[in-house]
């Protein structure tokens, strides 16, 4: 059994693992694929050591397969084809107000507790979502972040006949895209990556680069005026916190996807002028991954296209450094079978 482990200082690396016996309530899983996550490159650049304990086994997107159930246990059977919500509850306090998936004593799978980038993992049974018959196994490691984009579009409050701007066309931005797009929505990207952009362009969205162009006069003159009803902030990047307020329509909506650790300067007089909204989104909920479920299984998410390479287990070490050296990829999915 091997695992992939964070040894700190851009180490991650394959080596032996241990393979757990499901305990109550739990499933061993056999894992087929992993996604390598935003999240996962900045646990490898250091920028998390203060919250995870090295080594660490990562991973979170995941797609698997059941291969032994704990005591108690129902509604599942070995051989049964999941996606993993890797989240794991701790007890509620008053301050989250029933919102479990944010809660204060939650601890995160693949970050805070080992992840899913092993050959076999041991997650409580609630984490589990089955996976359709005509969805393959890769395709199934992106249902997690393709639910972070359901859960976003959910909270922006997406419809019909709208107008998105999304800043910034990597792997979620991509996916709330074409969320947005399936609520009906008119999507345009702003990335500043050419590779990232022509791939934007040819799944059918408009595109400005903002180094090249000016996204507000763009989206000016592709909106006639009118700009957007919601505006995705996904880049993480100061210029993206500056050019959001600018893009939102009057009484329009700003999703705050992206983690900015450190405070940005935000233009609050836009809020006041145009009576705009700022919406933090954060992970997501059950039907998050219902929905991501249902969109990969009509074939609406347009998987085959996110998906960079995939590279076995053992080869762990040289895909973090081939993501590290190429920033024009989308997804990159580890072989964990």
């Amino acid at each position: 059994m091997k695992a992939a482990f964070y040894r700190g200082d851009r180490v991650v690396e394959a080596g032996a693992g241990e393979s757990l016996p499901p305990g109550p309530g739990e499933v061993r899983l056999d894992v087929g694929f992993c996604g390598v996550c935003g999240t996962d490159m900045h646990i490898y650049h250091g920028h998390m050591d203060a919250r995870v304990a090295k080594p660490q086994i990562l991973g979170h997107e995941v797609s698997a397969t059941v291969a032994a159930l704990g005591d108690g246990v129902g509604g599942w059977s070995v051989g049964d084809r999941v996606a993993v919500r890797p989240l794991k509850f701790g007890d509620p306090v008053g301050f989250d107000r029933g919102h479990s998936h944010v809660g204060k004593n939650l601890k995160f799978i693949g970050i805070d507790l080992p992840g899913g980038m092993q050959s076999s993992w041991t997650v409580p049974a609630y984490t589990l979502h089955r996976l359709p018959e005509s969805l393959s196994l890769e395709h199934g490691a992106l249902i997690e972040p393709a639910a972070v984009a359901c859960h976003d579009v959910r909270l922006g409050e997406v419809s019909r006949g709208e107008t998105c701007v999304v800043i910034g066309g990597g792997p979620i931005g991509l996916l709330i895209a074409l969320v947005a797009r399936e609520k009906g929505a008119r999507v345009i990207v702003s990335e500043p990556n050419e590779q990232r952009i022509e791939l934007v362009r040819s799944l059918g969205f408009d595109a400005v680069n903002p180094i090249s162009g000016n996204v507000v006069e763009c989206v000016t003159e592709l909106t006639s005026g009118g700009m957007a009803d919601c505006v995705f902030e996904v880049s993480g990047s100061a210029p993206g916190v500056e050019v959001m307020t600018e893009l939102a329509a009057v009484r329009g909506r700003i999703v705050m996807v992206a983690i900015h650790p450190q405070p940005k300067p935000v233009n609050l007089f836009r809020f006041f002028w145009s009576e705009l909204r700022l919406i933090g989104a954060r992970l997501y909920e059950e039907r998050d991954f219902d929905e991501a479920i249902a969109l990969a299984a009509a074939g609406r998410l347009m998987i085959d296209r996110l998906i960079t390479d995939v590279r076995p287990l053992d080869e762990v070490g040289d895909a973090f450094a081939a993501i590290d050296a190429n920033p024009d990829g989308i997804k990159t999915l580890i072989r964990c079978s």
